[in-house]
């Protein structure tokens, strides 16, 4: 049995249609991720497993249990955190108090202090941040304040929705080398939504492809990396891969 197993999920907008009965696992102590164009669908997989929003049909089970209509803070409690896309600081707080935001759930002040020297060895510059607002911090150094603060609640599954989003290329690779550690040091399972498709799938085992809400291929990231057709549409590796997906939805061996 998979850690995560989601099972004919549809989600709707109004009268749109954003997940059309998709199904995928992630396995207890690996790096998962889900990959396609902007408007896939990928954002929305990541909230509704985090109980932001409500689906029209599917199961989600998590450790067995469903989870699909439970309350967010409830899916905290039951060990899953998200990291929502765009950096959600809180930026009139000091970056410690940020962290303590994610550690609601432990009352032990011994157990929080612990955590928060935790999380000054994954990100040093943190430390030495920890008494100015949030809003003062760098765009990488927001996005590790989040990530931190989301590891505070010990989660048995992280959610991290496009980590590197407008980060320069070290600090993207800074942060992903950040991810692949804690995962192999605390054995924290990484659901990953990521546009930068390279990173991506250098950094996880196995990946989903997502178009307009249907799941069209499924594989061991070494083999997605030596697709054709991925190689074309999210590596760039054609030059005509780079004009849309037209082409790519032509293709009936993704079907």
């Amino acid at each position: 049995m998979a850690m995560l197993e989601v099972r004919n999920l549809e989600v709707s907008y109004g009268p749109v249609n954003v997940l059309k009965g998709i199904s995928f696992d992630v396995e207890e102590g690996s790096i998962i991720t889900i990959l396609g164009a902007n408007g896939a669908g990928k954002t929305t997989i990541l909230r509704t497993i985090s109980g932001l929003i409500a689906p029209d049909k599917g199961t989600i089970r998590f450790l067995g249990d469903e989870i699909q209509s439970l309350e967010p803070e409830v899916i905290v409690k039951r060990g899953i955190s998200h990291v929502p896309e765009g950096r959600e600081v809180f930026p009139d707080l000091s970056v410690y108090k940020n962290l303590l935001m994610g550690a609601f759930i432990h009352k032990d002040t011994t157990e929080r202090a612990a955590d928060i020297l935790r999380m000054s060895q994954y990100f040093p510059i943190l430390e030495s941040r920890k008494d100015r607002l949030s809003y003062t911090l760098s765009g990488g150094e927001q996005q590790m304040l989040v990530i931190a603060r989301a590891l505070m609640s010990h989660p048995r599954l992280l959610l991290l929705d496009e980590p590197s989003l407008g980060l320069a290329p070290l600090l993207v690779k800074q942060i992903f080398d950040i991810v692949k550690r804690i995962n192999r040091e605390e054995k924290t399972t990484t659901l990953l939504v990521e546009q930068n498709a390279r990173m991506a799938l250098n950094v996880a085992e196995h990946g989903y492809i997502l178009e307009v809400g249907r799941m069209v291929m499924d594989d061991s990231t070494k083999r997605l990396l030596e697709n054709e057709d991925v190689q074309e549409f999210y590596l760039g590796m054609r030059e005509e891969g780079i004009r849309g997906t037209r082409r790519w939805k032509k293709k009936k061996q993704w079907r």
